[in-house]
């Protein structure tokens, strides 16, 4: 099993090389039901995957000036705050209740990919800004739900970041992408503290998981080039709520039995 979660890491990392995001919400199941890890425990580990890999590829992004490191100093602070209470919040909540949110987040993010392009994307030229001001408040309140969430089921959220960065924010697409990466692994950072202390971390796993994810996205880096985008994402849409819908059965059927 060990053997197989090592392989799945490199999935991972192709899915963030070959999308810029999507990896992140394939860590939790990897560790919960191919790995054997308590669900609190891989949300943890989770949150610390992320944020590195989401690191690494942000700096390629900040290297050619895709990153708005002002926009990211506001969304990033408050969502780092709220990731951090989201972690704490969690310690009330059972594993069962978090996988069923993290299936339904599983869902949304299915959602968006089926739509093609991102919210905005077509309302915005692909260098320019759109008229009218920059809504921080706005920015601030999409941060606090994202940062919570991020907290709750360890993921980064970047399919709910990259909108309101674009909406809210005025961002360029391209930007948008790059800072959303970069406000991810500060999201992480501060989850992953949320965490520590309350689950056991197995430190040595987690970082050879981390390192063969980053490999995996240095290879999808090298073969973005030679995919088609649309195909790729509608694939891994389907293949979202396939185990979403798994994850519901498995875990309402728990609750159910608990009723019971």
């Amino acid at each position: 099993m060990v053997v197989l979660g090592l392989v799945l890491a490199i999935l991972v990392g192709l899915s963030l090389g070959l999308m810029g995001g999507g990896g992140s919400i394939l860590t939790v199941p990897i560790f919960v039901y191919v790995l054997g890890f308590e669900t609190k425990q891989s949300i943890a580990m989770s949150l610390a995957v992320v944020g590195v890999v989401s690191l690494f590829r942000a700096w390629s992004h900040w290297r050619a000036g895709n990153v708005n490191l002002r926009i990211a100093g506001v969304f990033g602070v408050v969502a780092m705050a709220a990731t951090f209470a989201g972690a704490k919040l969690s310690a009330f909540m059972s594993g069962t209740v978090q996988l069923l949110i993290f299936a339904v987040v599983m869902l949304a993010a299915a959602y968006f990919m089926f739509r093609g392009k991102r919210p905005g994307e077509a309302r915005m030229a692909e260098g320019g800004e759109a008229p009218g001001r920059v809504r921080l408040g706005l920015i601030a309140m999409q941060a606090v739900a994202v940062g919570v969430l991020s907290g709750i089921v360890g993921v980064g959220g970047g399919f709910l970041i990259v909108p309101a960065l674009v909406l809210l924010g005025k961002v360029p697409m391209k930007q948008a992408v790059g800072t959303s990466l970069l406000i991810i692994s500060m999201n992480s950072v501060a989850g992953f503290a949320g965490y520590f202390g309350q689950v056991e971390v197995e430190w040595g796993f987690m970082a050879l998981f981390t390192g063969v994810a980053v490999v995996g996205i240095i290879l999808g880096s090298m073969a973005v080039k030679h995919v088609e985008q649309g195909a790729l994402k509608r694939g891994f849409a389907i293949f979202l709520v396939i185990m979403a819908a798994w994850i519901l059965y498995q875990n309402l059927a728990v609750l159910t039995g608990a009723a019971a």
